[in-house]
């Protein structure tokens, strides 16, 4: 089976399903396998064959969604570009997997004409716009003129690159299709959920989701980029049913709501990339005591696990972890050996699975360190509780060393966001001559509030051992945060370490 099926499934299905809905445009599942074999043709009488690569420089459109389509059915392999990197960043990554052809949004046409000179592969270049449907017009309907097979790859996709340069993932058709499946699971959907994207589509949360919804004939309404307001407003108008958010994200959504008529068709909520703090899940448990919440833990090399809607509730504790291994996903807590660890100590999660990515794409070096007998080596901190409940303690290279002792920042950044006044925060590791780190809260003050490092120590005292209370605090207007909704912590860690922070007591 390739994700091709789905595609070729839901046009017989659910032809009049709508497939994805931008504004005022929308396209139906039979419509999106009309489209995408034209598509396929197109791509072919341009001299793309199959397991060639071709790329796409997007935000969120229908588009992008018609061109995921054509390399499901086809074995094209589509490589996804983050539209927010800069010329020179776009330049490498296009170098990198050498495409066929870059379909480009009109709004980067610019920044791909000026490094088009440089790049290595010359690809042919598709605006999406009037260039794109007259390139569709170019295909032939009826049947896909390639098809792809289950040992093809999918897709090249780039990690966020959290604690160093991003890699480039390989992605298989069978093994995706595993991760589609068992998100649609998880989420338990149907033809009839309307899920809101508005997570870019070239990350590997967004395909899950919509990948997910699809999975079973559903509808994706996309937003080209997160906008808090318009995303309650389509939410009531479009009878939402399931939304995919980072904390940050939820957080904003929730400071949005001033009725909550507007989000009373939600049914899930599923909430992922970055930890969670309690203050933020409490407030959305209380505004929305209806709704199943999810929290899904994953990387673009593995999904891992999930805590389901039935443990949001009761019992605080389980809110801190992120739930179950999946269905046919085995995961260890090791050493820096690989030697597993008792349950409760901390370690790096390990993970093996049949939905693992297959490898980094020109890096056999990185694939080695990660991939190993199996086991896909996460970089990610984490504990087993007796119950078997998955802990997710911190990014192994954000981990803070003060004065020989671990500090994880999920749980002081969970301490510091219960200061009044504090509407965002993240901590990381500063450096100290005496400690060799200390710890530094950078937080975001609400409008008109100061938040003293005294405001924040007095918290700490009262839920975190002595040498976890921050002794340093950076105040900035916003964070930092990568396309895949997670803190960007190295930025931070520079700035932290030009500018010190103010230094306090404690």
């Amino acid at each position: 089976m390739t994700l091709g099926d789905i595609v070729t499934d839901n046009a017989r299905r659910f032809p009049d399903v709508v497939a994805y809905r931008l504004g005022e445009r929308e396209v139906t599942h039979g419509q999106l396998y009309e489209r995408a074999v034209k598509l396929v043709s197109a791509m072919v009488s341009a001299g793309v064959r199959r397991q060639d690569r071709i790329a796409i420089l997007s935000r969120n459109s229908i588009e992008f969604g018609e061109v995921m389509a054509a390399t499901h059915l086809s074995g094209i392999i589509l490589a996804t570009v983050n539209f927010r990197l800069t010329a020179d960043e776009i330049r490498d990554v296009i170098n990198r997997v050498r495409p066929k052809i870059v379909f480009v949004a009109d709004e980067f046409a610019p920044m791909i004409a000026e490094i088009a000179p440089s790049l290595t592969s010359a690809p042919l270049l598709v605006g999406i716009g009037a260039d794109y449907e007259q390139f569709l017009a170019g295909g032939t309907g009826g049947e896909p003129v390639l098809r792809a097979t289950p040992e093809d790859i999918a897709c090249l996709i780039f990690t966020s690159g959290t604690t160093g340069a991003s890699k480039c993932c390989i992605l298989g058709h069978p093994e995706q299709r595993r991760v589609l499946f068992t998100m649609n699971a998880e989420m338990r959907s149907g033809a009839d959920d309307q899920i809101l994207i508005n997570m870019p589509m070239f990350h590997i949360g967004a395909m899950a989701m919509l990948g997910g919804v699809h999975a079973r004939g559903g509808t994706v309404v996309l937003q080209q980029q997160f906008d808090p307001d318009e995303a309650v407003r389509l939410i009531a108008e479009h009878r939402i049913t399931v939304l995919h958010l980072a904390p940050v994200m939820l957080r904003a959504l929730l400071d949005a709501v001033t009725d909550t008529r507007s989000v009373e068709s939600l049914r899930t909520v599923v909430y992922a990339a970055a930890p969670m703090t309690m203050t933020i899940l409490e407030r959305a448990l209380a505004l929305m005591p209806s709704v199943g919440f999810l929290n899904l833990y994953g990387q673009t090399e593995a999904i891992v696990s999930g805590l389901p809607r039935e443990l949001h509730g009761g019992d605080p504790e389980p809110l801190r972890s992120v739930g179950f291994p999946f269905p046919g996903i085995h995961v260890r807590i090791v050493d820096d050996d690989g030697a597993e660890v008792p349950v409760g100590q901390p370690g790096e999660i390990a993970v093996r699975s049949e939905s693992l990515f297959r490898g980094y794409w020109d890096d056999h070096a990185a694939t080695l360190v990660t991939l190993r007998d199996g086991w896909c080596h996460t970089g990610d901190v984490g504990r087993f509780d007796e119950r078997g409940l998955l802990y997710l303690v911190d990014r192994k290279k954000d981990v803070i060393i003060t004065g020989g002792e671990n500090v994880y920042s999920p749980e002081v950044e969970d301490a510091v966001s219960r200061v009044d006044g504090v509407a965002a925060c993240a901590v990381v590791g500063a450096p100290d001559e005496r400690w060799g780190e200390t710890v530094c809260a950078v937080v975001v003050p609400d409008p008109g509030v100061v938040v003293t490092l005294e405001d924040v120590q007095a918290e700490a005292r009262q839920r975190l051992a002595a040498y976890k209370i921050p002794r340093r605090l950076l105040v900035v207007d916003e964070l930092p945060v990568l396309p895949s909704g997670k803190v960007d912590k190295k930025r931070l860690r520079l700035e932290v370490a030009q500018t010190g922070g103010y230094a306090g007591g404690g």
